[in-house]
């Protein structure tokens, strides 16, 4: 009997690069690396 089918493998890799690129985002966002960001409302203010 077959313990994994192929489907199942596909969707859990959609789900860890999923989970991983919104943990990066959010890290971006709101970590340390968010020192760094710059925000354009401000940089073009009238």
């Amino acid at each position: 009997m077959e313990t994994t089918s192929p489907a199942m493998s596909v969707a859990l890799a959609v789900l860890a690069v999923l989970l991983g690129l919104t943990g990066f985002g959010i890290y971006t966002a709101f970590g340390p690396p968010s020192k760094q960001l710059s925000d354009p409302f401000d940089d073009h203010e009238d």
